[in-house]
């Protein structure tokens, strides 16, 4: 997932290209990079060739149907924003949808594109929001290790002197062996 300044990738796949094109016209101005599929298995193919962030799939389309298709993009692609639309909804397909693809909205055709839009605009933010909280998580976890480490294998880091005016006073120089390296690695990734 890109910032949105940068564009981010729409998978439009529906078997009327008509459809297609109409919704390419109203995303042209936006942000975005758009391709098109005209059956599921021509998007998985696309999908394996290209990085896609959002794909928007028309339910009802010969040889698979448009749940079916994003229920494959939701196991191999899982951070891909997952999006049908439905001409004929029915509550089977809706809960196909939801059950089977995860789908992030379900959109009646013809569908309002100001929402689709939007839609698509707040679920691209929403995962690179996501994105940069595993990255957080996952930078914390590294820090836990190492304060870990320091605990356990640095006693001597943690001697503390003062100046005169009681202030804290830690010298890099003082630590030895692997208390040095800790130290070192400690001030990598925090700098990070």
């Amino acid at each position: 997932m890109n910032d949105l300044a940068v564009a981010d990738t729409i998978l439009l796949v529906d078997d009327e290209p008509n459809v297609s094109n109409a919704l390419k016209r109203l995303l042209i101005h936006e942000p975005f990079e758009i391709l098109s599929a005209t059956s599921g298995a021509e998007a998985l193919k696309i999908m394996m060739e290209h990085p896609v962030d959002v794909v928007v799939a028309d339910e009802q389309m010969p040889g698979m149907y448009g749940s079916q298709l994003l229920a494959v993009v939701r196991r191999r692609y899982p951070r891909v924003v997952r999006f049908i639309l439905s001409g004929q909804a029915t509550l089977d397909s809706a809960v196909r949808a939801i059950n089977e693809g995860e789908v992030h909205r379900f959109f009646l055709k013809p569908c309002n594109p100001v929402e689709l839009c939007i839609s698509i605009k707040q679920a691209i933010v929403h995962q690179l929001l996501a994105e940069q909280t595993r990255n957080l998580l996952r930078g914390y976890q590294r820090q836990a290790v190492l304060l870990s480490q320091v605990e356990t294998e640095g006693s001597d880091l943690l001697k503390l002197d003062t100046d005169t005016q009681g202030a804290l006073v830690f010298d890099p120089a003082d630590a030895e062996g692997d208390a040095a390296q800790l130290l070192a690695e400690i001030q990598r990734t925090l700098s990070r």
